[in-house]
């Protein structure tokens, strides 16, 4: 399983949709709730922020590539949890 990064921020209306988004797909699909999301806060972590190249929040980078930056919706989510499965 490859691995997946969130960046996002408390407060973000569209980082707070993503999240429901990742509970509504996980709940529909049990075989992506397996993924695991590594969650990076990127005001409180600007070190590893800096590190990547964004934009908008909610970003996904699934094994070290951008796999999805800014507003989303829930197919684009599940897109990015299978991505992780391959």
């Amino acid at each position: 399983m490859k691995k997946v990064l969130l960046f996002h921020f408390v407060g973000c209306p569209f980082c707070r949709a993503a999240e429901n988004y990742i509970r509504e797909v996980a709940a529909e699909h049990p075989e992506l709730s397996a993924v695991e999301i590594e969650r990076v806060d990127e005001l409180r972590h600007r070190d590893v922020a800096d590190r990547y190249d964004y934009w908008y929040v909610p970003t996904f980078y699934v094994d070290g590539v951008k796999a999805h930056e800014g507003a989303c919706s829930k197919r684009i989510v599940e897109n990015v949890l299978r991505s992780a499965l391959d």
